[in-house]
């Protein structure tokens, strides 16, 4: 068996809200590292960065929610796709707001405003993943 099977089954062995953590995780560290090369790098505003961030990030995000969080359901192709665009988009449209405000009204950095409406938004994207967006159609 090889490393990354090996590795895959005991990810596959956790419990779900684990593997959406792990996933969300690994999609929001993407997403940070980009907004934050972006702005460092070449010097756009954080705002724009994050639309960027969001994009990147979604790939991670479905891909490992596609196999790994939601797996069991065994939803996939362009109409799961769709949905949890959808659902990402509606969570990136709370985490827009949320980010907006957090930059207005708070005296934090950038980076960690954007951290903490990452992890407040996750909530949503949870259930509307479980139980929409992943959810098995019948065929």
């Amino acid at each position: 068996m090889s490393v990354g099977r090996a590795v895959l089954q005991r990810l596959q062995a956790l419990p779900q809200g684990l593997q959406f953590v792990l996933v969300g995780g690994s999609a929001a560290a993407t997403h940070l590292a980009v907004v934050g090369l972006l702005v460092a790098l070449w010097g756009l505003p954080p705002l724009g960065a994050n639309v960027l961030g969001f994009l990147v990030a979604f790939i991670v995000s479905y891909n490992g929610h596609a196999w790994l969080t939601f797996a069991v359901a065994q939803a996939r192709g362009w109409g799961t796709v769709a949905r949890f665009f959808a659902v990402a988009c509606l969570s990136f449209v709370a985490n827009e707001l949320l980010y907006a405000a957090a930059l207005h009204w708070l005296d934090w950095h950038y980076f960690w405003s954007l951290a903490a409406v990452l992890v407040l938004v996750a909530i949503g994207t949870f259930v509307l993943s479980k139980f929409w967006a992943f959810k098995a159609c019948a065929a």
